[in-house]
């Protein structure tokens, strides 16, 4: 018979519930303001489900009535140095921080509101009702509140979706010798997510000061939790992660700030994350103002029992118990933070004079301008005064026959030297630069900003997310295959692209991705695509597609000023080959939105990038009776793609052909033929032309990956064609 030995977990997992004692010991001024905090936004939530219920909030409104105490409770241990950020039913979360920054001493509801309290209050409801004054000017709505300034760093309508971004917060406050703590907020629903459970390990194993703090209200929208997962205590979780995680009534706000209180003492220690779990119970719908009841999936019943528990009135009867508020000082409270909520209302509404008698609307004032529409997808470049530009023929320093890879990784220790750069991916401090020698001699050289990840790709470009919004790191991320970045893609897309524009067009978010084209090398369809067609159809990413050793360097170095997010787009074929690069001159910037006319020509315009362009060069030079102006683009992107350099080659040649390697299905090349055919259709003798590759994602047999991509043959049976020469 086999042995069985009994394992425990390496960390504690801890039921914090609170004692009478605990009460009569509390500070009377933190109960003072864990009461005004959770009364005034009770208040301002149930105003915002009476404006949800005259049809005058666009768009969801995601209520956190019953949920107060778990925000309160756990916000108040914190500083304005410290970060959260949130889910969708965020509104608690981001006010109970506000509210602590603009009130670090603490609310007494005896006294009038501080007019600093009120100003939180009314561009919080500004911002749900979707107006120029929101703290987001009005295009976050309900799901996205930032307000950076007060720790605030955004909440999210992916679900999960912030939480990598939280670790990110955590790593730049560890990183930069700073005691600060990030605390991450979501549902039972994200404990079931990847992302969710990638962030967890990826925090232990770095030992991060972020928290996972679980808000668990048993419904995913009508799913219960005990429907979807086998262990319902959701802070069991930690365990698997070596996690310390705490349990704690959510109606108790006392018990969740004892609790959290344990938990930041801990990741202040330097010891790593936590997991804070808090049962908590939202009394209505998942949106809107009914209650779940009214749509079958809970019971009255139910509703009542948590109703019972309700953390604003167990509060009140504690405060009146130990004579800290009088029962008038409650009610005289209650009543002027219902007033304060509709004062604030009566600032942006006004009768509907279209309406029936009673009716509101919006003030048309408070409406955002629509030229504002754009503002804000990506920046203003103004990061690039006075910077050192220059092109192959302004540059001043020595240049030679310089191998690609070679300066891929000296560009980049150039700048680790001099700048506050962090590299991060899967094997890029090892085999001596990872797979391709891109991070050679950079883990020596900078062991605390080279960072090794985990196979994880959501959880470690999301958390180069939270970098690049910390704002004192630029994170350069690397994919080891452009296909990759599909795995990271709600990071990505849904995320670092959006982040600027959605939380009002100010938000910074300098960061590099970095991954390659590997068409031709055998790896097959899942290690092979090129993804420029799809960040030209994302909105805030910029592209860059170096094609030599010199534009390499100028356009990493540009990437790197940036602040936007922009994808490095690179390919194999061009890692072993040679030509001119800078030897010792490093700190120069290729100018944004700047292509490069590789060959002069008058019969037709060739645009192509990354190493298509060389196969263009050899396909002219082959057939010698086309007299081919061959640009090479550089920058892909809608904001920075060069379109005085290509209408002045067009209006010469009168002819396009777009020679690129992918399929035609995601490609570059059908976005730039409908911009160009939409722009020059008049200049043009004939429709535009296209070389691509087949539908078929290049495979492993050497025929048949030969066969789907294209290269000079194809170009040069492509020129045949269209000139008949």
């Amino acid at each position: 018979m086999p042995e069985h030995r009994k394992l425990t977990a390496s960390s504690p997992w801890i039921e914090v519930t609170t004692t009478e004692p605990d009460w009569a010991a509390a500070d009377p001024r933190l109960l003072r303001s864990m009461f005004a905090q959770t009364l005034l936004i009770r208040a301002f939530e149930e105003y915002v489900l009476e404006l949800a219920g005259q049809g005058l909030i666009h768009g969801p409104a995601h209520s956190s009535i019953g949920q107060e105490g778990g925000a309160v409770g756990s916000i108040l241990p914190l500083t304005s140095s410290d970060f959260v950020n949130g889910s969708h039913r965020g509104h608690h979360q981001f006010l109970a921080k506000a509210l602590g920054h603009v009130a670090p001493e603490g609310i007494d509801p005896r006294q009038p509101t501080d007019p600093a309290v009120s100003e939180v209050l009314s561009r919080s409801l500004a911002e749900i009702c979707g107006l120029s004054r929101g703290f987001c000017r009005g295009r976050g709505g309900s799901m996205h509140l930032q307000w950076k300034e007060a720790g605030a760093m955004g909440t999210n309508a992916i679900v999960g979706g912030g939480v990598p971004q939280a670790a990110g917060f955590a790593w730049a406050a560890k990183q930069a010798g700073t005691d600060a703590v990030s605390v991450t907020y979501f549902g039972d629903g994200a404990v079931n997510i990847g992302s969710v459970l990638e962030t967890m390990n990826l925090a232990a194993a770095w030992r991060l000061p972020v928290c996972f703090f679980i808000e668990n209200n048993r419904y995913a929208v009508s799913t219960h939790v005990d429907e979807v997962t086998a262990e319902p205590r959701l802070s069991a979780r930690g365990l698997g992660f070596n996690i310390p995680s705490w349990r704690v009534d959510g109606m108790d706000p006392l018990a969740v700030h004892m609790a959290m209180t344990e938990a930041v003492a801990h990741m202040r220690s330097g010891a790593g994350p936590t997991i804070v779990e808090a049962d908590v119970y939202r009394y209505f719908h998942q949106n809107g103002p009914f209650p779940g009841s009214a749509f079958g999936y809970r019971t009255k019943a139910e509703e009542q029992e948590w109703r019972a528990r309700d953390p604003l009135a167990r509060l009140a009867e504690r405060l009146v118990a130990r004579g800290i508020l009088g029962a008038d000082d409650v009610e005289d409270a209650t009543e002027r933070a219902k007033r304060l909520m509709a004062s604030i209302g009566d600032e942006i509404l006004e009768a509907d004079p279209q309406g029936k008698p009673g009716r509101r609307r919006i003030k048309p004032g408070e409406w955002p301008d629509p030229a504002f529409r754009d503002v804000g997808v990506r920046g203003d470049l103004g990061e690039f005064t006075g910077a050192r530009i220059a092109d192959r023929d302004t540059f001043t320093g020595r240049t030679d026959r310089r191998k690609f890879i070679d300066v891929v990784s000296e560009v980049m220790r150039r700048r680790m030297d001099v700048d506050p750069v962090v590299v991060l991916g899967e094997d890029v401090h090892r085999l001596k630069g990872g797979t391709n020698g891109a991070t050679r001699g950079l883990a020596e050289a900078h062991p605390d900003r080279v960072l090794g990840t985990p196979i994880s790709e959501n959880a470690f470009t999301g958390l180069a997310g939270g970098i690049a919004l910390d704002g004192r790191y630029t994170p350069v991320v690397e994919l080891m295959y452009a296909d990759f970045m599909w795995v990271a893609a709600d990071q990505i897309f849904n995320q670092i692209g959006k982040a600027r524009h959605m939380f009002g067009g100010d938000s910074d978010v300098p960061l590099v991705l970095r991954s390659k084209v590997a068409m031709g090398t055998g790896y097959g369809s899942q290690h092979s695509m090129d993804p420029a067609g799809i960040f030209a159809t994302a909105p805030g990413w910029r592209i860059v597609a170096p094609s030599t050793p010199f534009d390499y360097v100028g356009l990493m170095n540009s990437a790197l000023r940036c602040k936007d997010p922009v994808v490095v787009i690179e390919h194999v074929d061009l890692y072993g080959s040679v030509g001119e690069g800078p030897v010792d001159d490093f700190d120069y910037c290729l100018p944004v939105g700047k292509a490069a006319v590789r060959r002069t020509g008058s019969d037709i315009t060739v645009l192509t990038y990354l190493a298509t362009t060389g196969y263009a060069l050899d396909a002219v030079e082959r057939l010698g009776t086309v007299d081919a102006e061959i640009i090479d683009l550089r920058w892909l992107d809608r904001a920075s793609i060069d379109w005085e350099t290509i209408g002045a080659s067009i209006r010469k040649t009168n002819n396009v052909l777009i020679a690129e390697q992918g399929p035609p299905g995601t490609s570059y090349g059908a976005w730039l033929a409908d911009e160009i055919q939409r722009r020059f259709f008049d200049w043009l003798d004939q429709p535009v032309q296209r070389v691509h590759g087949a539908e078929a994602s290049p495979s492993i047999s050497k025929v048949l990956e030969r066969a789907a991509i294209a290269q000079t043959d194809e170009i040069v049976d492509r020129l045949k064609n269209i000139t008949g020469r």
